[in-house]
């Protein structure tokens, strides 16, 4: 009964752990590539000009602020390395966020 269980577990740790990676690569890709060819402040002129813009810019920097105390709290917990997930978030955005989950799936999987 315990190693059905244990198969599951890990089947289930393989499934999470591919989906942050996915998730992690298609996304910084999206990012370099519009980066590339809007510069890294170009979503600044968008949010000035558009309130709806504007209004995901705060969402974002909210919810990435609540993952940074989350985040801060959950490396601690598991003894990983917080700091350079968190100026990844601040620099990069959610490809920090994203980074540090996939490292914690690694390092430090649920038990």
């Amino acid at each position: 009964m315990d190693a059905v269980r244990g198969r599951g577990h890990m089947k289930s740790m393989t499934s999470r752990f591919l989906i942050l990676l996915a998730a992690f690569v298609a996304f910084t890709v999206y990012s370099l590539v519009v980066t590339a060819s809007h510069g890294y402040t170009g979503f600044l002129t968008l949010a000035l000009r558009e309130p709806w813009a504007m209004q995901m810019l705060i969402d974002l920097v909210i919810a990435l602020g609540l993952f940074l105390v989350w985040a801060y709290r959950d490396a601690r917990a598991r003894g990983l390395t917080y700091w350079p997930f968190a100026i990844a978030t601040l620099f990069l955005g959610s490809v920090g966020a994203l980074a540090y989950l996939v490292v914690r799936e690694v390092k430090s999987p649920r038990p």
